[in-house]
């Protein structure tokens, strides 16, 4: 199977779930997060906004801001193919629709933060595998990203159960997350 083909396959397995599903499993995964030793030492964090049957996380945004955390959620820069980090101060207020119709920062609203200043990032994706393997939607902008951080922040990826698969075709310049957290168990990927 080519990434391609995979990457049809699960989001088609992924838009299938129902409206209450998705919020089960992504309750779920949340309450899983929240458990983690490592987000409860992270200070600051950054944390894609969910579009399209992803994991959801606006209830790990409102936590982990009510815990006193500084979130920050992505705006895609398409022109320079990069993210910019920008603290979130209201949710879901400070957000409008931005790049591919993605919720990220309005311009009023942007209050950027230097990617080594992250103790942990939540990573979107479309699959993954056991080693911490990810199959993106093909942008790269995670995998640019991520290269800027500090060697002890933590990647995290929120999956389905059905994003898990045996392999995803990983090329040389793609970063493997270190957990991958899904409804039923966090895995440890790399260390």
């Amino acid at each position: 199977m080519s990434k391609k083909k995979l990457r049809k396959e699960v989001l088609g397995e992924r838009g299938a779930l129902g409206e209450q599903s998705l919020a089960d499993k992504s309750s779920d995964i949340t309450s899983n997060i929240l458990k983690m030793k490592e987000y409860q030492r992270a200070e600051t964090i950054m944390v894609y906004v969910d579009f399209r049957n992803e994991v959801q996380t606006g209830e790990f945004i409102q936590a982990a801001m009510s815990a006193g955390k500084k979130i920050a959620v992505p705006l895609t820069d398409i022109e320079n193919k990069r993210l910019i980090p920008s603290e979130l101060k209201n949710y879901p207020g400070d957000l409008v629709p931005g790049a591919y119709g993605i919720p990220e920062p309005a311009s009023d609203c942007l209050r950027p933060i230097e990617p080594a200043d992250f103790d942990m990032i939540l990573i979107p994706g479309v699959a993954f595998d056991e080693e911490g393997n990810r199959l993106g939607y093909g942008g790269g902008f995670y995998d640019r990203f991520l290269l800027n951080t500090r060697k002890d922040c933590i990647w995290l990826a929120p999956a389905y159960e059905l994003q898990l698969k045996p392999c995803v075709y990983p090329d040389k310049h793609d970063c493997p997350v270190h957990f991958i957290v899904t409804e039923k168990k966090i895995l440890k990927c790399i260390s």
